[in-house]
């Protein structure tokens, strides 16, 4: 309701403004650092809407604390329509339950203008693990719980968050091994130190192609692209399931509403472009299409659903 209430009051101040918007260069701050689905998506947007504007809007990247420093800056930053947010389910939905103090509150301080884009995660082991499905995974978890681990790109992460969502789903204990990013994560899988892990579809595919990994299931309502064989795990074994992880561009608290519907609507012609749709599932997402209430909806949701599984998962962050 809080998101609801927020973009209500926006599009109310939205009143008449006495220049042109935009007279000067647009900042879209990216709360993480280059590289990435948050960049790439980031850039992708900025570009293809500038080219409709008089002005750019520059990608500006503000790593550090999960994501927390670059989306406070934009959450105190001077409503006026010149500083925007690259936002995720993570820095939206997961970190307010998962950090002690924020120091800003997103369902207060930021409105949503329009989502981008939605990722799955996929399920990967070793392609030599006698691990051939999902039901394998669930039945050798219930064989032995505890014994299967399963390595994360961090507490709180997407990859480990899944995880423990598939876990309560399944009724099953699996061991929890947190690593420093995707990258080591990924480098133990392959060496045979831990047994699975979730991953963002882009980092391994190449290992899934080169037959190095085993693809068990993709966790969205559907299956996806780059992946048309592999079951999602609904079909292959817990109905109902779903994870996966939103992008949007959201603004400061009080931005005019003339400039959320402008906003919103350039987004909104930009993602119906066959190259930016083939640009986003080439990164293993899919557009998403929405109206700024609409995406408050779905924050409001996906806020609620992860603080469950953060409270599950027993993860803090001070």
């Amino acid at each position: 309701m809080a998101w609801l209430a927020a973009g209500a009051i926006t599009l109310a101040a939205g009143t008449a403004r006495a220049e042109p918007w935009p007279e000067r260069p647009v900042k879209l701050v990216v709360p993480f650092a280059p590289a990435g689905g948050n960049d790439v998506f980031a850039r992708l947007i900025a570009q293809k809407v500038s080219e409709g504007l008089p002005q750019q809007i520059v990608v500006d990247n503000r790593p550090g604390g999960g994501g927390n420093l670059g989306t406070k800056q934009v959450a105190r930053a001077r409503a006026d329509g010149y500083t925007l947010l690259l936002g995720h389910t993570g820095t939206l939905a997961v970190n307010p339950a998962l950090y002690a103090d924020l120091g800003f509150d997103p369902r207060h301080d930021l409105v949503p203008v329009a989502p981008i884009a939605s990722t799955p995660l996929v399920l990967v082991v070793r392609a030599d693990s006698p691990l051939h499905t999902a039901k394998d995974l669930i039945a050798a978890a219930r064989a032995r719980p505890g014994a299967l681990n399963y390595a994360s790109s961090g507490n709180g992460t997407g990859s480990h968050l899944t995880a423990v969502l598939f876990a309560n789903t399944a009724g099953i204990r699996l061991a929890h091994v947190p690593y420093k990013g995707t990258g080591p994560a990924l480098t133990d899988l392959l060496g045979g130190q831990v047994d699975f892990t979730f991953s963002v579809i882009p980092p391994v595919l190449p290992f899934i192609r080169a037959g190095r990994l085993r693809a068990l299931a993709v966790t969205g309502a559907q299956r996806s692209e780059l992946l048309p064989k592999v079951p999602t795990v609904a079909q292959a074994a817990l109905p109902g399931f779903e994870s996966t992880l939103s992008y949007g561009i959201l603004a400061p608290r009080g931005t005019p509403g003339a400039v959320i519907d402008d906003l919103h609507a350039r987004i909104d012609k930009v993602l119906r472009l066959p190259d930016v749709a083939a640009r986003l599932r080439a990164e293993g997402a899919s557009p998403l299409i929405a109206s700024p209430a609409a995406y408050a909806e779905l924050m409001a949701r996906e806020a609620a659903k992860w603080k469950r599984v953060v409270q599950a998962s027993g993860a803090t962050i001070e």
